[in-house]
């Protein structure tokens, strides 16, 4: 068997969870447990539904949020981040675990007030935004807006002052990653596409900290994407509330809130090791002694903005096998969907673990297996050589990992195929959260103008 796939539903399993210490419910660590996706039968889901199809199980990615928040100091604060799935019945039970979320633009923030989140609790990042999205923001009374450059700052600071409100704001630093990737350091270099080097990051913290419109909270910068490594997580957290400490002093303001942004990482092979939450408990709970030693830090509060983390592993992508091709001892599964609905794997060149999700299962002979989707490029492939039970047609294969960056990310219109479903589940039920468009649908959308 190989590292990447597992070779049925029982080794379908990702322990990112296992070391939180809060008491939970068992089968945290996977979304395939005794009864299937949450719960619900493969078959009768495609029976319901159609294939493809996105399932999230969200009675795991509520046990993920309690897990991790069981883990973290006073003083820290979650925030999903909605681009990994922006699915509003998925964000309407995380808005109701009683979390935040991170947004970056004026459709996510009309999203996550429509799914129920708590303005106050919402704080918009990301470059680029639009006048008529820093208006939405600011009359929705949101927490934060994160502001990454001194012209957003004059815009929004005007913004304000005409709407008459008083607008909180994080300022966004710039940071890279070193050469080696072995911890993330902050910059202080040419301004690039995401936030401001620290010497403008000052000069810009003394204009909010003056202006009678805007509320300087502190700062907030990205690190790195699904970090599975506690000490870069951890040193990042530190270096920056450092970095704040001495942005709010020159300022002549409070440090009340840093920004640390996301990265907690899932495994998506199984010789990858998870994160370690006893372990960044542990460590964050040492930052947060040493920070209430500090006068000018103990009201300071952290927030973290996991999205993949959270539900990556509670959703996965299933496709129906419609052709077998190759040989016995390597054969090739086509399915009904591919890169068009789950564009990961290319585009990062990762695979994802993968399940036949057949009742005859482990009586199969396990082979090589290519598993590709039916569009026409040789990039639409999920796996090459997975050691899976024999593929037959009518199959269910489905793609795991995958409730993090899927469906959106996805390139849906390609070749003109139907969009993929989204399902929910929920106790063992399953709804619909989100139904498939054919390409009839969308080409009634189009016009051919007479000219």
């Amino acid at each position: 068997m190989t590292t990447q796939e597992p070779a049925s539903v029982e080794q379908a399993a990702d322990p990112s969870v296992e070391q939180a210490e809060a008491p939970r419910p068992p089968q945290i660590d996977t979304m395939l447990g005794d009864g299937l996706l949450g719960g619900a039968s493969p078959a009768a889901l495609a029976r319901d539904f159609g294939t493809p199809l996105y399932v999230y199980d969200l009675d795991l990615i509520g046990r993920r949020i309690d897990a991790l928040g069981a883990v973290l100091p006073f003083g820290f604060r979650l925030a999903f981040a909605v681009k990994a799935n922006p699915a509003l019945g998925l964000l309407a039970h995380v808005a109701g675990c009683g979390i935040g979320a991170d947004i970056a633009s004026g459709g996510e923030l009309e999203t996550v007030l429509r799914a129920g989140f708590a303005p106050v609790s919402i704080a918009m990042t990301g470059p680029g935004k639009r006048d008529d999205e820093l208006a939405a923001a600011v009359t929705a009374g949101i927490g934060a807006v994160t502001v990454e450059s001194p012209g957003e700052l004059e815009r929004l600071e005007g913004i304000a002052a005409r709407l008459q409100r008083r607008q909180p704001v994080l300022l966004r630093l710039a940071v890279a990653d070193d050469a080696k990737f072995e911890r993330v350091r902050l910059i202080g270099g040419a301004e690039g596409k995401f936030g401001m080097p620290l010497p403008v990051l000052k000069e810009a913290a003394k204009r909010a900290a003056a202006s009678p419109n805007l509320e300087l909270l502190g700062i907030h910068a990205f690190g790195a994407s699904n970090l599975l490594d506690v000490d870069r997580l951890v040193d990042h957290v530190a270096e920056l509330v450092a970095v704040g400490e001495e942005v709010a002093a020159e300022a002549g303001v409070p440090l009340r809130l840093v920004d640390a942004g996301g990265g907690l990482g899932i495994p998506y092979a199984d010789a990858e090791k998870p994160l370690d939450l006893a372990a960044l408990g542990a460590r964050l709970e040492e930052l947060r002694a040493r920070w209430d030693r500090d006068p000018a830090l103990r009201e300071m509060e952290v927030l973290l903005e996991p999205g993949r983390f959270l539900v990556g592993p509670a959703g996965a992508y299933v496709a129906r096998v419609v052709d077998v091709k190759g040989t016995d001892a390597a054969p090739v599964a086509i399915l009904d969907g591919g890169i068009n609905h789950l564009v990961r794997t290319a585009l990062v060149r990762q695979p994802q673990r993968l399940a036949l999700l057949a009742t005859d299962a482990d009586s199969r002979e396990r082979v090589p297996t290519t598993v590709a989707g039916p569009l026409c490029t040789g990039l639409d492939v999920f796996a090459t050589a997975a050691l899976l039970p024999k593929p037959q047609v009518g199959d269910l294969i489905a793609v795991l990992d995958a409730g993090a960056y899927g469906f959106t990310e996805s390139m849906p219109y390609f070749l003109s195929h139907p969009t993929a479903a989204e399902v929910a589940v929920r106790g063992g039920e399953a709804r619909l959260i989100r139904p498939r468009v054919s390409p009839r649908e969308l080409l009634d959308s189009q016009v051919a103008p007479r000219w």
